[in-house]
């Protein structure tokens, strides 16, 4: 990995990327009390172009802090609340007869957007869910005979409930291995939510407005400076035995996580993880990669690209325990 560093970062540069992205943070920030990793999550997210899964219970402002951010970088925002009997045209978008003209129009759908919310997405049958497939890798959706490009950025942010399973439909593996990142959103502190309280019984203060910090095409700049950012052949190395790991355990010094695990992380996690920990660098102000970066962001990454035997649900063991020990296992450059 060390041939692609073709242009290095430079100070300023690096400086001048840093202070956008912290006007973006302190922005949203005004608006949503907490989920402070959520919302480095999702910056990370937007520079390196990669979709989320949101696991968590209802109300801990997950529509809000995406709803928030889209305005911040005055991008436009759409959401599709899905249910069991949403079709996949109502996504994508479908052919409309014209008869004045004698024939068929695309008509788009909510897709073409900057930030597509998927609330709820696992209330929608396979045939839904697998209408974003194309769009989250191709970037592009097919209606009729003709493909038309999403807009630049197009980021998929999805929420799932993790406490009701009745009238609920199971992800595809293949659709929750286009998704970079799954984060588990927690409940806020004791503090946060005393001060999100004290918002909502001051009628004065109404809804917090947003204002465009980070022009898109700032973003755009931003995106191509992480991309330069340095990852060491060492690290890139590291990268790839996290993830071996969690494939062949027995052979990283794991043997007691071989029967656990059914399949481990695919080649898209390694890509993922080494995405996610430029962009993570880029947050705290570095032009290049250190390991802290890869163990923060690794659970993020691979969590949902794990898939675990019967004895380990049966055990109760879930693939954050898994990550846990192979983190503590791998050794580190």
């Amino acid at each position: 990995m060390s041939g692609e560093r073709t242009e290095v970062l430079g100070a300023g540069e690096i400086a001048q990327g840093h202070e956008s992205i912290a006007r973006l943070r302190a922005e949203v920030a005004r608006a949503v009390v907490g989920q402070q990793t959520l919302v480095d999550r999702l910056v990370v997210a937007l520079l390196v172009r990669g979709h989320v899964l949101l696991e968590g219970v209802p109300g801990l402002a997950k529509t809000l802090v995406a709803r928030t951010m889209a305005r911040a970088i005055e991008a436009s925002f759409k959401r599709v609340q899905f249910t069991p009997d949403l079709l996949p045209a109502d996504i994508t978008g479908t052919l409309i007869f014209d008869p004045a003209g004698g024939k068929f129009n695309a008509r788009p759908g909510p897709v073409f957007t900057n930030f597509l919310l998927a609330d709820e997405i696992n209330r929608a049958p396979a045939k839904v869910q697998s209408a974003l497939l194309e769009a989250m890798q191709e970037r592009q959706v097919t209606i009729g005979d003709r493909s038309y490009a999403l807009p630049d950025p197009f980021v998929v942010v999805a929420t799932q409930n993790p406490i009701e399973h009745e009238g609920t439909y199971a992800l595809p593996e293949a659709q929750v291995d286009r998704f970079l990142m799954k984060l588990v959103v927690g409940y806020p502190t004791k503090d946060e939510e005393l001060k999100m309280l004290g918002i909502y019984l001051d009628p004065s203060k109404g809804e917090v407005p947003v204002s465009r910090v980070v022009p898109r095409e700032a973003m755009q700049q931003l995106t191509s400076m992480v991309a330069r950012v340095h990852v060491d052949e060492r690290l890139a190395r590291y990268i790839v035995d996290l993830v071996a790991a969690t494939r062949k355990p027995a052979e990283h010094k794991l043997p007691h996580l071989a029967p656990l695990v059914e399949f481990g992380a695919s080649p898209r996690a390694t890509i993922a993880l080494a995405h996610v920990a430029k962009g993570h660098a880029f947050l705290r102000g570095r032009e290049y990669v250190v390991p802290e970066d890869v163990k923060e962001i690794a659970a993020d990454v691979m969590r949902h690209r794990i898939i675990l035997t019967y004895e380990a649900a049966a055990e109760r063991v879930t693939p954050d325990d898994i990550l846990r020990q192979v983190l503590a296992s791998v050794p580190v450059p």
